[in-house]
């Protein structure tokens, strides 16, 4: 009886969800002084003031914006032990992120308040969303299928913790979602994506499940290793009950159709999350639509910044307004204050708060002053891919070397299903980021400023390499999609001795 139970409990919590986004100006500046008054008396607290910080303007200027770098050294005392540093409540466990802007591991505090109200927090919407949507679901009368990543025990203190978030996660699951999850903890928690790889195979061939969360890429890799163990050829087959795909991480449009033939399933539903180490922010609100619905009732305070701007002025979620890019700030219940997130948004609506990830601050190319964001060149790859009848597993865009005689881009694809004729890909990859760059397809007319893009099809396998290489293969890890430097594409070019064109 507990799906039944289960999906009654989140259909009420959905409209719920929906009357909370309509106070969220009201419940921000609630959570603000909240989390100031639960944080007073700890080190950071003390140091900055927060028992005489009443509004959010004496919060900006007591507290300073932050990066990772910045508040390392209190988390690094936090991770030997030392408590009550950054959050009062005792901090043991720590999500190592898979963030794609530098190559060293960033451990992100997570209190047992974070875990509850952020993260499972964030779980249970999206279950409650698709309730909503869908009013006869039976996804909860079956498994859900969980693809984490690895777990491992931080040697410098025996109680301090650390691991992929998902992995994280999965290890504190209540009972209800573990009676409702499959694989078992041992697979889940598995540090050898290969090995694992095989396990989730064998532990999950012969479960009911309705439900799938994970990154795409290697959901699909799950997906063609069940197909090519079973001798199936149609993932129904296999999980016939099968309705539900759960996302986030990277954006899913250069995978949507692949996923259209992997699961050849009209009824079958996807939806969009955003959430990564450091909290839960976002859930597609509306099964029809992209744009994501800002979860303004959880224990995270937000800021915003505009990115043409810079960080010196920031605002609060009930100054922000629509088709402006923003930088997005934190302050959570683990400890993270006034902490620089690195990604931008752009609001479509601000009542409810309703916007799209637009990309990164530091995962773009602005080399020549077109400003590529990530978004852009999803959107292009997608489209591209549709148009030629390919699909992309990975790819990565830099500029190209000598760039100054030669001026443009370089882009490595490695494909699932390759174009009939890569120039015919070049040439309308360029068409589709033209359309959806205004200064990209500026500077590329009369070829002067830049010039057309170089595109390589890459070895299939060239990605995984370089994820295992740095130790992030499985769960979360993801490959960076665009820089404005060519250390990747050097890394990318030793692997396979990749020419240049």
């Amino acid at each position: 009886m507990i799906g039944p139970v289960l999906t009654w409990y989140f259909k009420k919590r959905f409209e719920e969800i929906w009357t909370n986004a309509e106070k969220a100006a009201e419940m921000q500046n609630d959570t603000l002084l909240e989390l100031l008054k639960t944080a007073s008396k700890t080190e950071y607290g003390l140091q900055h003031g927060f028992k005489g910080i009443i509004n959010y303007k004496q919060f900006c200027e007591h507290v300073p914006i932050v990066t990772y770098e910045d508040i390392k050294p209190f988390i690094d005392r936090t991770m030997a032990g030392e408590q009550h540093i950054l959050w009062p409540s005792e901090i043991n466990w720590f999500a190592q992120s898979s963030g794609t802007a530098g190559n060293t591991p960033k451990f992100i505090p997570l209190s047992y308040e974070s875990i509850e109200h952020i993260h499972y927090k964030g779980g249970r919407d999206i279950l409650s969303m698709y309730s909503g949507w869908y009013s006869e679901t039976k996804v909860l009368e079956g498994k859900g299928l969980l693809i984490g990543g690895s777990h491992k025990i931080n040697q410098e203190n025996s109680k301090s913790f650390y691991g992929d978030l998902s992995a994280v996660l999965f290890n504190h699951l209540p009972m209800w979602a573990t009676n409702k999850s499959t694989p078992d903890k041992n697979v889940a928690l598995m540090d050898n994506w290969e090995k694992k790889l095989d396990m989730l195979v064998s532990h999950t061939k012969n479960e009911d499940v309705r439900s799938i969360s994970g990154v795409p890429t290697w959901t699909m890799a799950l997906i063609k290793r069940m197909l090519e163990t079973t001798g199936k050829n149609n993932i129904l087959d296999v999980w016939p009950n099968l309705e539900l795909f759960i996302h986030g991480g990277v954006s899913f449009e250069p995978y949507r159709d692949g996923f259209k033939q992997l699961i050849q399933k009209p009824e079958m539903h996807y939806i969009e999350t955003y959430n990564a180490s450091e909290g839960f922010f976002g859930i597609q609100a509306n099964p029809k639509s992209s744009e994501m619905l800002l979860i303004a009732d959880a224990q995270v305070f937000y800021e915003f910044y505009e990115t043409s701007r810079g960080k010196d002025k920031t605002i609060p979620l009930w100054n922000v307004r629509p088709n402006i890019n923003y930088g997005v700030i934190i302050t959570t219940s683990s400890g993270l204050w006034r902490y620089d997130l690195g990604d931008t948004i752009m609001f479509n609506s601000i009542s409810p708060h309703l916007f799209k990830i637009t990309g990164r601050t530091k995962a773009y190319i602005n080399t020549f002053g077109e400003e590529l964001v990530v978004e852009n060149a999803e959107s292009a790859i997608a489209e591209t891919c549709r148009e030629l009848n390919c699909t992309v597993k990975d790819y990565h865009a830099g500029p190209r070397p000598g760039y100054m005689e030669n001026p443009g881009h370089e882009w490595f694809v490695e494909f699932n299903m390759p174009p009939k004729n890569l120039e015919d890909f070049r040439n309308c990859l360029d068409h589709k980021l033209k359309k959806n760059n205004g200064d990209y397809a500026s500077k590329r007319e009369g070829n002067i400023i830049m010039t057309l893009p170089v595109v390589h099809n890459i070895p299939k396998g060239t990605f995984d390499s370089w994820l295992k290489q740095k130790g992030r293969m499985g769960g979360q890890h993801k490959v960076p999609r665009l820089a404005n430097d060519r250390k990747l594409i050097e890394e990318l070019v030793k692997i396979n001795s990749v020419q240049f064109n």
